[in-house]
């Protein structure tokens, strides 16, 4: 088993989690104006995104370029990485690949506690198909982050998620056994709310 194997079900009763789904978790957080170079940058983005409609494009090309953002936003105090190898608990089924991670250790040479954020890129096969198909993956890997955190005595309140297909993003709360998933999709024309919520998540303030 791997992440990847993990839906929503069967990662909480794995992880024997408690799942909540507040209202607005996430939305009245501060926003961050990246400014005008970022967001002419999106725009063009987006739409070489939308017309090769691929995941990869997506994660190329729009992905990469909010997180690259909140790199520059927290001046560099962090590291993130993409498609490495997370192998946690191979027993438990925490092993596979992290489609992005964020690190609080500004290390970018190998993976360092303490992991904060996981974000999770499903396979999407239409357009139009759902992002939650990716919340089982998502989950399982903040509980691995959570575990590894705590192999390497660098533990932190909470773990966070983002389940993206590049134009649509939704966020997650790992605290203990707690998990806070906001019923919530945040298009990328949100793009300052996206960035605030990932700031946020960054400078641990949810």
């Amino acid at each position: 088993m791997a992440y990847s194997d993990f839906t929503l079900e069967t990662a909480v009763e794995t992880f024997d989690l408690e799942i909540v789904e507040p209202v607005g978790f996430f939305s009245g957080l501060e926003t961050v104006d990246p400014g005008e170079d970022f967001t002419k940058g999106l725009t063009m983005r987006t739409q070489l995104a939308d017309a090769i409609n691929t995941d990869k494009a997506k994660s190329e090309f729009i992905i990469s370029h909010v997180l690259l953002e909140i790199h520059k936003y927290c001046n560099c105090d962090m590291s993130f990485f993409s498609g490495n190898d997370f192998d946690v608990d191979a027993k438990n089924g925490l092993t596979g690949v992290c489609d992005f991670l964020i690190s609080l250790s500004p290390t970018q040479l190998f993976i360092r506690a303490p992991v904060a954020i996981l974000v999770e890129v499903p396979p999407i096969a239409g357009k139009d198909e759902s992002i939650i198909i990716g919340l089982g993956p998502c989950v399982a890997k903040m509980v691995a982050a959570q575990r590894f955190n705590e192999k390497k005595g660098s533990e932190i309140p909470c773990i966070y998620g983002a389940v993206t297909k590049g134009t649509e993003w939704m966020f997650l709360q790992l605290e203990a056994q707690r998990l806070s998933i906001e019923l919530m999709f945040y298009p990328i024309a949100q793009y300052d709310k996206i960035l605030g919520i990932l700031a946020s998540m960054v400078e641990q303030k949810v």
